[in-house]
């Protein structure tokens, strides 16, 4: 029977207080992971910054990262460990994707801001 690998999104949403080495590092070492995890890095979509739905440790906004990966389930332990440890993370997701979930999309969804808002009401 051939072995099947999962895919996976991974959301990372990465602290502002954070250089931009450090917040280009985090996304790197997560890659980095992935592939001598014995997976797959399918896409990798910077979606920049963006105001958080809530306040976070303080902070309002966050660069958001959503990476699409292939990979064993063993890999998602190790993976959840190290990003859950560094300061740098605010929040991540991994997400297994099932057959019939619609895929990403090809462009960052928009900002929404007051007069966006305001304008749709």
């Amino acid at each position: 029977m051939p072995k099947h690998e999962s895919l996976y999104d991974l959301m990372l949403v990465l602290s502002l207080k954070a250089e931009e080495d450090r917040r280009a590092k985090i996304v790197a070492d997560t890659e980095s992971q992935i592939a001598t995890g014995g997976g797959t890095v399918e896409r990798n979509d910077d979606w920049r910054t963006r105001t958080l739905a809530y306040e976070i440790d303080h902070q309002q906004e966050g660069e958001y990262h959503l990476l699409q990966f292939t990979g064993p389930p063993s890999l998602l332990e190790a993976l959840s460990h190290n990003l859950r440890i560094d300061d740098g993370v605010v929040r991540f997701r991994i997400i297994k994707v099932v057959p019939g979930t619609p895929p990403p999309p090809d462009a960052a969804p928009p900002v929404a801001t007051p007069a966006t808002v305001a304008a749709e009401s």
